[in-house]
């Protein structure tokens, strides 16, 4: 049987790839980053377990990567920084995505009350 610290753990694992591979790819700009910066967190904070969700879509980065006329990038994790929260049983994970060596690496930062 699994521990309540491993239960989070997973959790938090499947959180992340719900984040990632449902909105990669989704036509993002400067000017739409923040609605999709929302979209993104409140839907994962629905999900069982899910205290919270912060995405920061990196307005700098989109520009940069905007190459024709139509004004938007498609989101990838080199686009995006996410932290989140999820609580199970007495046990909090705080997790973490951000760009590490050209790779959207997706991290524990801390499992609290094991």
């Amino acid at each position: 049987m699994p521990t309540d610290a491993q239960r989070a753990c997973f959790e938090a694992g499947i959180k992340f790839g719900s984040l990632y591979h449902q909105f990669a790819g989704t036509p993002v700009s400067p000017d739409s980053a923040r609605s999709l910066e929302r979209a993104i967190a409140e839907a994962i904070e629905n999900q069982p377990y899910c205290e919270s969700v912060t995405v920061d879509v990196l307005d700098d980065a989109i520009a940069d990567a905007i190459e024709h006329e139509h004004g938007y990038a498609e989101l990838t994790g080199r686009f995006m920084e996410v932290e989140m929260r999820i609580r199970y049983e007495g046990v909090l994970v705080r997790t973490r995505m951000e760009m590490e060596g050209g790779y959207p690496l997706m991290r524990l930062v801390a499992v609290e009350g094991e």
